[in-house]
């Protein structure tokens, strides 16, 4: 079936009623609890910046031992995200998202018993494994229960939930620190973990589609396989994805390890004010995912479009921190906020023209594979950007990184659209 098929099938469904309980409502269920799993398998990770003045002190860390966390989380994707897309496209997704959100639950339970930083980064690792089934399989999920005049925004609305997390975490996560010690954190966070893993499996349901006639379930021979994804790596439209992704989760990754210790430190704003600020940038970045991607929806000139937005506000917002103004308490703070909605709010329309570049019956590798690619930078980034702070004593050039990483990428990036046009 093609997807405009299945998008002619989900309307005329909806036209004719399914009235007699209308199962098509379910479609709200699904999306609210696939977003409330992103929330909960991301919470912990995306609280490590804010928690970043607590585990120095406490672990004796430097910036780029810190930003070796959030990469020690990122490192299993690099490859768990291709074999996640090779499974949802196989296994329902309520087994693979529910157990791989269950393994990150466990992982960080186990973890709050490390004894010291290494073992840290190491449970830090299993973490990611599991978190890998969580981000395609939640997306492909939504998609399945919406067609394209709904698909950017249901896609906005679940993408939020990472930045939910990751604000939520930020404004909770420095509290338990300060009362109970950094350990207590982990522990916190598996919980909601393996209870986002649970409500996961427990309301999950495929969609109401008729059963696809047998020849067109048929698989591909191997070879055939193999040659359909060697021609997805060279389509234009996946190499706007691979680009646009890479730069801005580059950004995404500065913001959320770095907005604090710079507010802290470049514009001595004391601690708890400077996590107050990560979270106003993280829920900056929910209210982006949602309008950025229901702007798609409508948008004449398309998703790409929009992110091309998104890359220039954002570098407009990172010269203003290698400015004075960046020195400047609530200029710095606006900025961030700023940062935070385009630079969190790209992903919703980002991952919505991702679903539809697919082809038929490969949504969950190429989900798999254009998240692979941005777990290169997720890894990455964070180390590097730490490093080229504790040698330089200055933030500034990490932000001159990142401006030239979204330069390039913009640039490329326009031109391959313009061309498509």
């Amino acid at each position: 079936m093609t997807q405009g098929t299945a998008g002619h099938v989900v309307r005329s469904a909806r036209r004719t009623g399914l009235r007699s309980g209308d199962p098509w409502r379910y479609r709200w269920v699904v999306l609210g609890v696939a977003t409330f799993t992103q929330a909960a398998s991301g919470f912990f990770v995306g609280g490590i910046g804010a928690l970043g003045v607590h585990l120095q002190s406490a672990l004796d860390l430097t910036t780029a031992q810190l930003g070796l966390l959030v990469s020690a989380a990122q490192l299993a994707p690099l490859a768990g995200l291709l074999v996640a897309g090779e499974l949802l496209d196989r296994y329902s997704e309520r087994w693979v998202v529910g157990i791989g959100a269950g393994t990150v639950g466990l992982a960080l339970c186990t973890g709050s018993l490390a004894p010291g930083y290494a073992a840290l980064l190491t449970a830090l690792f299993v973490v990611g494994m599991g978190y890998s089934t969580v981000q395609p399989g939640g997306s492909k999920s939504v998609a399945s229960w919406f067609d394209a005049s709904q698909r950017g925004f249901a896609m906005g609305v679940r993408q939020a939930g990472l930045p939910l997390g990751a604000a939520l975490a930020s404004a909770v996560l420095p509290f338990v620190a300060v009362e109970f010690g950094w350990r207590a954190t982990l522990l916190a966070g598996g919980f909601v973990a393996l209870l986002g893993a649970g409500l996961f499996m427990g309301c999950h349901r495929r969609p109401p589609a008729p059963a696809v006639p047998k020849d067109e379930e048929a698989p591909l021979p191997l070879a055939a396989q193999l040659r359909a994804r060697l021609r997805m790596l060279r389509e234009p439209s996946t190499v706007k994805i691979m680009l646009s992704g890479t730069s801005l989760v580059s950004v995404q990754c500065g913001v959320g390890i770095l907005t604090v210790l710079h507010l802290h430190r470049t514009a001595s704003v004391g601690a708890g004010t400077a996590a107050l600020v990560l979270v106003a940038s993280q829920a900056a970045g929910v209210a982006g995912r949602i309008c950025l991607a229901a702007w798609s929806d409508r948008s004449r000139s398309g998703r790409c479009a929009v992110v091309l937005v998104c890359m220039v506000a954002v570098l407009a917002g990172l010269t203003v921190l290698m400015t004075p103004a960046g020195r400047s308490p609530a200029v710095a703070s606006g900025v961030f906020v700023w940062l935070g909605f385009f630079g969190f709010g790209w992903y919703g329309p980002w991952v919505a023209y991702v679903t539809e570049a697919a082809p038929p019956g490969r949504t969950g590798f190429a989900l798999g594979l254009a998240m692979s690619v941005n777990q290169i930078a997720i890894v990455t980034v964070p180390p590097v950007l730490g490093l080229l702070a504790d040698l330089t004593g200055s933030f500034t050039p990490a932000w001159a990184l990142l401006c030239l990483l979204t330069a390039v990428a913009l640039a490329v990036t326009a031109r391959a659209e313009l061309r498509t046009r």
